[in-house]
């Protein structure tokens, strides 16, 4: 990735923009950040907040107008937060003025005319940068204006203590000055001068005639002359100066006066904050309006603050979250993993574990496809050979297994040599439900004219998920040619995954969805299996771009009387099950979470048309029915949302086991020799040893070659206490461990374990 596609992804991600009431202050108070302290009861933390932004707060924060609350959110929803009470609350609490340090002395005078806000300011920002400040003040008193101005109790010994705190920054004032335009002007390098409460400046200034016009409004220099603060609204006096301070900065050191000043002053943000089930919550009234808020109403009325954010995103992913990011953090994450040369790459997990759904991207306001990204650097890391194989191994090994002699298979209905379609159920359905795959074929051969071929295989999505492009390019051309031998059959799809990646990746074979074909023929008139209640739809991540499909579904179930409950996260929001994108061989924990999410958006029974998700989410005790199940109930199953979900092994003998009876029934074949998985040795295995060797993705497959390994020479060895064996041997890119004892009846396994390491011997 390069540097300028990380800033394109990052632009995209509207995360960390500044809430509406931030952007629109002009001193870019974080009143965000602020009233989460003040909810908090951390008064110290909140006093910080506005000491990093507002000059003067002991004086600002006591008589801030507040032009934030036109922009606030929560206004609609029981009133804009009152922030210039809570300002005044924190300023209250702790009116104790604190030293602050300038930077080193420059060799600079500037004189600052008047002592109004826009002044002090001017005075406060560039005594901090170390310039020699001297205020002339016409007056008896510095900020007497202030004090005429707002009532002896809003600004009590305030303006005083917040003019000694300027002082100790070095700065010299000077009261009842005689002003001498041209003295003070040949006296120092640049001179400002306050428009606060000033009809007619001192100076003959143009205020109108500002640098730049739509940035500075209300300043102009000429020859080190400036001018600013010309102002009702105390906040926007005290900006004003603050943004003039800026430019006698830049004057003064020959600098660009503009660049880099786009956001200073108001400006619009692109954060966009989702008010959907907010609550209305009225601003917390004061029992005494004079003193303010207490400390108790201060932080309810903080309290009320939606503390305005996007992650949309986040909110809808619980992949997103778990990493404790959101999708801007994360490019530039993956970005750095890319550019590791040599050492850890700590991101190897965040980019394997997506589920690739594109949820992030439909819940976006900016369409951030955070898939795509993940997808890419997988891609870049396999062409770099930086993907660590166990990733994604156990999948594309279950591809091999299903583009093997033991399940694939492509040919035309017995008796015949030509076919207007082609069933592909997809690996999975057949793993999952083999019986009803047979159905459908039989069912499918009934109806449809012209004849219906069949093949059995996967669509190569594992590869695609994997980054593994060339093996995808390969398992595509592959069922292409298999497909133009059998003449171009228009495919009939059972698997949404599989739908998708033919209509992006082989759009020339016009693909359609088993559910529509049904639409199309009418369904078999069955009885329905005893359901409690409505039925709530979840819709497979890979239908989110195919509302036809969806729909399809939703029309099929009601005309069999279904009763039906839509869940929040469904059609396009719809939310992945776990599996896709390999997120259950990359991150099996995420995984289970993600399911068991999923599974909570509703109490009422599932219904579901990816197989995939129906295992999934039955196997984290949810109760799901796929919709084969309402179309072609199995008699010898009274409750099929209690249907468990098959083990890894039993996936495998299910799809063997389907050609195997599918060859028998339709063709009169015989299953090739070596096509059977369990021939040759029994296993005894407890349920509780069963559940372990499922979470660590042990097949009966590895533990029958280990042990016959073992038996016949291998590398093993004999436990002296009980006799039990542990047989070892290297398949593939793990290193398997298996603890069994040879019985009359077969061999007992106690325990199986393995890893990616390479045992070697002298």
């Amino acid at each position: 990735m390069e540097q300028n596609d990380l800033r394109q992804w990052e632009s995209l991600c509207i995360q960390d923009e500044p809430a509406p009431c931030v952007a629109a202050c002009p001193l870019h108070v974080d009143a965000r950040s602020l009233t989460g302290h003040v909810a908090a009861g951390n008064w110290r933390k909140a006093q910080l907040v506005l000491n990093k932004t507002m000059p003067l707060p002991g004086i600002l924060g006591r008589i801030c107008d507040a032009p934030c609350r036109v922009v606030c959110n929560r206004a609609k929803l029981g009133g804009a937060i009152r922030i210039a009470e809570l300002e005044r609350a924190i300023v209250s609490r702790d009116g104790k003025s604190k030293r602050v340090l300038p930077l080193p002395k420059k060799p600079i005078q500037v004189a600052v005319i008047g002592s109004g806000l826009s002044s002090l300011t001017v005075a406060w920002d560039l005594a901090r940068k170390g310039y020699d400040l001297t205020v002339f003040e016409t007056g008896d008193s510095i900020g007497g204006g202030l004090v005429e101005q707002y009532p002896k109790q809003l600004l009590p010994e305030t303006i005083e203590g917040e003019v000694k705190r300027v002082g100790q920054l070095g700065v010299c004032f000077k009261t009842g000055a005689d002003l001498e335009t041209e003295e003070i002007r040949a006296s120092f390098a640049a001179v400002y001068v306050g428009l606060d409460g000033v009809a007619d400046p001192i100076f003959d200034l143009d205020p109108t005639n500002p640098i730049p016009k739509a940035r500075f409004v209300g300043e102009t220099a000429t020859d080190g002359l400036f001018a600013a603060g010309g102002y009702e609204s105390p906040v926007w006096q005290a900006a004003s100066g603050r943004w003039c301070a800026t430019s006698m900065d830049r004057w003064l050191q020959k600098v660009s006066m503009d660049a880099g000043r786009e956001t200073e002053g108001p400006y619009e943000t692109r954060l966009i904050t989702n008010l959907a089930g907010v609550e209305m919550v009225s601003a917390v009234k004061m029992a005494d309006a004079q003193a303010g808020y207490s400390q108790d109403e201060a932080k309810a009325e903080a309290g009320r603050c939606l503390q305005c954010q996007c992650l949309e995103c986040v909110k809808a992913c619980a992949f997103l979250e778990s990493f404790g990011g959101f999708p801007k953090t994360y490019a530039r994450e993956i970005y750095n993993n890319l550019s590791i040369v040599m050492g850890e790459r700590k991101s190897n997990k965040l980019i394997n574990s997506c589920s690739l759904c594109g949820l992030c991207e439909a819940v976006c306001p900016n369409d951030f496809a955070l898939q795509d990204l993940c997808l890419e650097a997988r891609q870049n890391m396999v062409a770099h050979d930086k993907m660590p194989p166990s990733a994604h191994d156990f999948a594309l090994q279950d591809m091999a297994f299903s583009q093997s002699e033991a399940f694939y298979m492509a040919r035309h209905a017995p008796g015949t040599s030509e076919s207007q379609y082609l069933f592909f159920p997809g690996c999975q359905l057949c793993a999952s439900a083999p019986k009803q795959v047979k159905q459908v074929y039989d069912y499918l051969r009934k109806t449809l004219t012209g004849g219906v071929a069949l093949m059995l295989g996967c669509c190569g999505a594992p590869a695609h998920w994997a980054g593994k492009q060339t093996l995808f390019s390969e398992e595509l051309s592959r069922w292409e040619k298999r497909w133009n031998d059998l003449g171009m059959p228009r495919p009939v799809v059972a698997c949404a995954t599989c739908l998708k990646v033919f209509k992006e990746h082989l759009p020339q074979i016009k693909p359609i969805s088993l559910w529509e074909i049904f639409q199309d023929t009418g369904t078999p008139q069955a009885d329905l299996p005893h359901t409690d209640g409505p039925l709530a739809i979840h819709d497979p991540c890979t239908s989110r771009d195919a509302p036809v499909v969806q729909e399809a579904v939703r029309k099929l179930a009601g005309n069999l009387g279904v009763a039906m409950e839509e869940l929040d996260l469904g059609r396009e929001r719809t939310e992945c099950c776990g599996f896709g994108g390999l997120m259950e061989n990359a991150n099996p924990a995420l995984a289970k979470s993600v399911t068991e999410t999923g599974g909570q958006r509703s109490d009422s029974d599932y219904l579901v048309y990816c197989a995939m998700c129906r295992d999934a989410l039955a196997g984290v005790g949810k109760r799901t029915v796929h919709i084969l199940d309402l179309l072609f109930p199995d008699p010898d199953i009274s409750d099929p949302a209690a249907r468990p979900r098959p083990g890894w092994s039993r996936r495998r003998e299910n799809r063997q086991q389907l050609k195997r009876e599918l060859l028998g029934h339709l063709w009169n074949e015989a299953m090739e020799d070596g096509g059977d998985l369990n021939k040759g040795m029994t296993l005894i295995i407890t349920p509780d040893v069963a559940k372990v060797l499922e979470s660590r993705r042990i097949l009966e497959e590895n533990l029958r070659q280990v042990i016959r390994h073992a038996e016949n020479g291998g590398t093993r060895f004999r436990h002296g206490e009980t006799g039990q064996f542990l047989g070892t041997q290297r398949l593939g890119h793990a290193t398997f461990w298996v603890v069994y004892a040879p019985t009359d009846d077969g061999y007992v396994v106690h325990n199986a374990y393995a890893h990616r390491m390479e045992v070697v011997g002298p």
